[in-house]
C-alpha cells in the first residue's frame, strides 16, 4: 500500500486538468506494456518512419516554430532561450540524423546483464528491461521532443513530454506526425503523448502520477529543476544545470588555451555544456589571459573578473567587476566569469563551492596536475585538455541524449538507452523450495 505521505495532492487544481493528465499518464502505461515486447526490427523502423516524416513535413514544423519564436521575441524571451527555441532546415535535418543515429546503436532491452547458477540448481539471470512510462518537462527546447521521444521508444518506453509554452505550436505538429508515423508502423498513437494543453497546472499533475509515471525527467533551469525535484512524488533525475568551470594550469599553453576557451564559451553559449567561469593559475596569468581575454571580447563576451583580470586585460578590453553571484551564475549567453587563482588547490576549492557537477576541465601540460583534477573534481565529466562542449551524448557515442544528469543515482552524465532501462532478476528452477 502506498504510504500516506506519498497520496497525490491536486486539490488545488483544476478536476478536468487532474482527469485529463491522469487519463494520458493511463493511456500510456498500457501502451507501454506491447511497446516493451516489440522487437528492435519493429522500433527501428518506426524510428526510421519519424525521421524520414520530419524531414519530409519539415515546412509545417518551420512554420509552427516561427510562430513560436516571433510570439515570443515580442514577449522580450531572453536571446538565449530563443536561440534553443528556434528551428532551421539544418537543425530539423540534425534532429532527424540523431534519430537515424539511434537505429544504429545496440538495443539494450533483453541484453544480458549477469547469469550464474546457485548452489541449490536454480538458474539465475539478470537482464535489462524499459522503465515503463518516462515524463520529461522541458523549456523551449523543441528538438528534445523529438530526442526524448526516440531514445524513449528504442529502449521500450511510453512517454509523456510537457514542452513549455513558449515551443506549443512547434511540439504540437511535431507529436502529431510522430504519432501518425507510429501507427502506421503498427504501435499504438499512445506511445508518445504531450500535456503542453494542461499548462503548468498539467505538468504538477503529471508530477502526482506515481500511479503510472515510473521516472520523470526535468530539463531546464535550476527554477524548473527545483520545483520537480520539491513537489515530484514519481522518482525524478536532476539534469542539465551547468555551471562548468576551466582552469588553465601553470603549464598551459597559450594557443591551445584561447582555442578551448572561446571554443566551450562561444560555440554556442545557450547550452548547459558552455563554459560559464574560467580560473587561471597565476603564474600563468600574465602570459596567457591577455591573449584570451583579448580573443573573448572579440567575440563579443562580456567579461567579470576580478582586480587582478583587470588590471590585466588589453587596452580596450573592458572587464566588469565580477560579484559573488557571477560564481554561482549560468549565463547561457556570451558572458564569463574570470578569477586569476594562487594554485591548483584554489581551483579545486572554487570549483567545489560554485560547481552544479556537471563539466568540469583543466587545461594544463602536467601529468600529475592532470591526475590530481580529476581525483579531485566532483562533476558528472571531467576533461583534460578538451572543449567542455563535449560532454553531450552524441559525442559520447550514445546518440541522442534525454539529459545530463549531475545526480549520482541512478544514472550521471549524458543519459542514453542504457540509462533508460532497469533490470529484472529471473529465477528458472525444478521445484526448489526454501528450507
Amino acid at each position: 500500500m502506498t504510504p500516506a505521505v506519498l497520496t497525490p495532492d491536486t486539490g488545488d487544481i483544476d478536476p478536468k486538468i487532474v482527469r485529463g493528465v491522469n487519463r494520458i499518464a493511463r493511456q500510456a502505461a498500457e501502451a507501454a506494456r506491447p511497446l516493451a515486447a516489440a522487437d528492435t526490427a519493429s522500433k527501428d523502423a518506426a524510428l526510421a518512419g519519424i525521421a524520414d516524416a520530419l524531414l519530409a513535413q519539415q515546412d509545417s514544423i518551420l512554420s509552427a516554430n516561427a510562430k513560436d519564436v516571433e510570439r515570443e521575441e515580442a514577449g522580450g524571451m531572453q536571446a538565449s532561450l530563443l536561440d534553443r527555441l528556434r528551428l532551421t532546415p539544418e537543425r530539423i535535418e540534425g534532429i532527424a540524423a540523431g534519430v537515424r543515429e539511434i537505429i544504429a546503436l545496440p538495443d539494450p532491452v533483453g541484453e544480458i546483464v549477469s547469469g550464474n547458477m546457485l548452489p541449490n540448481g536454480i538458474r539465475l539471470t539478470r537482464k535489462r528491461v524499459p522503465m515503463g512510462v518516462i515524463g520529461a518537462i522541458y523549456e523551449a527546447r523543441p528538438n528534445v521532443t523529438v530526442d526524448i521521444a526516440a531514445l524513449a521508444l528504442k529502449s521500450g518506453n511510453a512517454v509523456i513530454l510537457r514542452g513549455g509554452s513558449a515551443a506549443r505550436e512547434t511540439n504540437t505538429v511535431t507529436l502529431e506526425i510522430m504519432q501518425r508515423t507510429l501507427e502506421a508502423q503498427g504501435f499504438p498513437a499512445d506511445v508518445v503523448q504531450g500535456i503542453d494543453q494542461y499548462g503548468r497546472d498539467g505538468a504538477d499533475v503529471l508530477m502526482q502520477a506515481r500511479d503510472y509515471v515510473d521516472l520523470l525527467i526535468p530539463r531546464g533551469g535550476a527554477d524548473l529543476i527545483a520545483h520537480v525535484v520539491q513537489n515530484s512524488l514519481v522518482p525524478v533525475i536532476e539534469t542539465g544545470v551547468g555551471n562548468v568551470h576551466m582552469f588553465l594550469d601553470a603549464s598551459a599553453k597559450v594557443s591551445q588555451s584561447v582555442d578551448l576557451v572561446l571554443n566551450s564559451k562561444t560555440q554556442r553559449p545557450s547550452v548547459c555544456n558552455a563554459l560559464e567561469t574560467l580560473l587561471v593559475h597565476e603564474k600563468a596569468a600574465r602570459r596567457v589571459l591577455p591573449k584570451v581575454l583579448e580573443a573573448l571580447a572579440a567575440a563579443d563576451v562580456v567579461i567579470h573578473g576580478d582586480q587582478t583580470v583587470s588590471e590585466l586585460a588589453p587596452a580596450g578590453v573592458k572587464v566588469r567587476r565580477v560579484t559573488r553571484r557571477d560564481w554561482a551564475k549560468e549565463y547561457l549567453g556570451l558572458e564569463i566569469a574570470v578569477a586569476v587563482v594562487g594554485d591548483l588547490e584554489e581551483a579545486i576549492e572554487h570549483i567545489g563551492a560554485y560547481s552544479s557537477g556537471h563539466t568540469e576541465v583543466i587545461v594544463t601540460n602536467d601529468l600529475t596536475s592532470a591526475e590530481t583534477f580529476i581525483q579531485a573534481v566532483d562533476a558528472a565529466a571531467v576533461g583534460v585538455n578538451v572543449s567542455t562542449r563535449f560532454t553531450d551524448g552524441g559525442q559520447f557515442g550514445l546518440g541522442a541524449e534525454v539529459g545530463i544528469s549531475t545526480q549520482k543515482l541512478h544514472s550521471r552524465g549524458p543519459m542514453g538507452l542504457r540509462d533508460l532501462t532497469t533490470t529484472k532478476w529471473i529465477m528458472i528452477g525444478e521445484g526448489q523450495i526454501r528450507s
